[in-house]
């Protein structure tokens, strides 16, 4: 088979003329990458080489995206990704090398709550050899039916529900073309899958439902929608949790009330939406809607499902994370603690990202790093403005697919004497933090520290390691004293011979 041309994860999509002309929903622009900074923070990879769940051993997902995840109602987080490789992908990107083990769709399940430190997954719907298997069949003939992608999932009584787009055929970074949405169903618990009825035809290119996510308050299921590819609104429609599958009970938004007819849809938040993830918010009170809106993913925020929807809230940007996409909630977020997942069109796989909201819905308590993951820079400066510093033989590593997340990281290198990176923080006195970041090293490493120190070198806290293999998270926790500045570093020894360390994803953020 020739390999895949999967170019609508790539960020940066241009308006195509397909794409209808809607009315205002009176919310504000996007975010821009090229001036974002990004308030969240990596928690773990979650699928793919150097992932502590091993999806590429255990189960042949070397590379995959999305993640849309669910409450199975019985004690488990499923989670539905999309197109998935195995062992033959070399990347970048999605794309379906000869004997690459292309499966549209994969599930896994977790049972894992404590997220502070990743999620774990303890199962996979598996074909008789073990490997995970293609749960909503496709034809993947282009121009026909190239592939299905989960977009939507939800639990109601002892069934599961997933929703999903047929893409008939791929077209320029951020447009393809889909045949219809639907939804298939499982009765044992996400094992095998039943493919509805239940369809949103596209004949016209336009239909506002190609893409949708559910949310459920009370009996009632709210479906958000987009259109094929990354340029339309989000509109809304709800139906009684139990006639999921029944088109005629569906309820649509026309911008004053919920109508019966599909085409009385309106937008409830502009263009350009895509991968859009809802979730209702007990601690603010408020729907929480996670979309990729033009190169960044964003958070809005409305006390009701139609609106009106607060000015968008970066939460990733792609300068920090190229090519990002997704932003899918993990269903048992509370208490303000929200975990997502974001996929990366390099290196093609999922990692479990947490940012903190106020009652609100306001994002708080950012990462104070400045360039958090090497993306923004080619060269280091002097670790005092803004920068990450560095001494010689360091610096920033660029090249392709050599970090842990993106292309990029930090690197320290020699034979002789201590080599570190630092970059300088303000802080709030008195206060408690939390580094994180992730680092290997070469094999003869022993004897390295990552930490943060005061600007005259005393340090408050440390974490020391020696050789390390993957990419593995460190955490420290410190109390900033009376500094309101501080400095985050990381570095070793290197009296052993040629010693290397590297270093990505760094974040500085107040203790929980």
């Amino acid at each position: 088979m020739a390999p895949l041309k999967r170019r609508r994860l790539a960020a940066g999509a241009a308006l195509a003329s397909l794409v209808v002309v809607v009315a205002s929903a009176a919310v504000s622009a996007p975010a821009i990458a090229t001036t974002a900074s990004t308030p969240v923070t990596v928690v773990e990879k979650l699928t793919g080489p150097d992932a502590p769940n091993n999806t590429w051993g255990r189960w042949d997902i070397k590379a995959t995206d999305l993640g849309i995840m669910w409450d199975d109602g019985d004690g488990h987080v499923l989670t539905a990704f999309g197109d998935t490789f195995g062992n033959s992908w070399t990347g970048p990107g999605g794309g379906a090398p000869p004997n690459g083990n292309w499966r549209s769709n994969v599930l896994v399940r977790s049972s894992d709550a404590d997220l502070s430190d990743g999620m774990l997954f303890d199962w996979a719907a598996q074909a008789p050899q073990g490997v995970a298997k293609e749960i909503i069949p496709s034809k993947k003939i282009n121009g026909d039916e190239i592939t299905v992608i989960p977009t939507a999932g939800i639990s109601v009584g002892d069934r599961q529900y997933l929703g999903f787009m047929s893409v008939k055929q791929w077209g320029p970074p951020g447009m393809w073309d889909t045949n219809h949405a639907g939804i298939a169903y499982s009765d044992d618990g996400g094992a095998n899958w039943t493919v509805s009825d239940t369809r949103w035809e596209n004949p016209d290119g336009d239909d506002p439902f190609q893409m949708q996510s559910y949310v459920q308050k009370g009996g009632t299921i709210y479906v958000f929608g987009t259109q094929n590819g990354r340029n339309g609104p989000v509109s809304v429609a709800k139906v009684p949790a139990k006639k999921l599958l029944d088109k005629s009970q569906y309820r649509y938004w026309d911008g004053r009330k919920w109508s019966k007819k599909e085409a009385d849809a309106a937008p409830v938040i502009d263009a350009p939406m895509s991968e859009v993830s809802v979730q209702y918010d007990a601690h603010s009170k408020r729907f929480l809607l996670m979309t990729l809106s033009g190169e960044d993913i964003v958070l809005h925020t409305a006390k009701n499902p139609e609106g009106p929807w607060s000015p968008a809230q970066t939460v990733a940007s792609s300068t920090d994370y190229p090519a990002l996409y997704g932003g899918y909630f993990h269903p048992w977020n509370k208490d303000g603690e929200i975990y997502f997942a974001m996929s990366q069109w390099n290196p093609y796989n999922v990692y479990l990202m947490h940012m903190r909201l106020d009652k609100h819905g306001m994002i708080v308590d950012p990462n104070l790093i400045v360039d958090p993951s090497f993306e923004r820079s080619d060269a280091v400066g002097t670790g005092a403005d803004g920068t990450w510093g560095a001494k010689p033989n360091s610096g920033i590593d660029t090249a392709p697919g050599g970090g842990f997340t993106g292309d990029r990281n930090i690197f320290v290198r020699y034979n002789s004497g201590w080599r570190d990176i630092w970059q300088d923080v303000a802080v709030e006195p008195n206060t408690s933090y939390r580094l994180t970041g992730f680092l290997r090293t070469s094999t003869n490493s022993d004897n390295g520290y990552f930490g943060v120190r005061e600007l005259d070198g005393t340090v408050l806290g440390e974490a020391h390691f020696v050789s390390v293999g993957a990419w593995t998270r460190f955490t420290v926790d410190v109390d900033t004293g009376a500094n309101d500045q501080v400095q985050v570093f990381g570095g070793v020894w290197t009296n052993s011979g040629d010693i290397w360390l590297q270093l990505d994803d760094v974040a500085l953020v107040r203790s929980p």
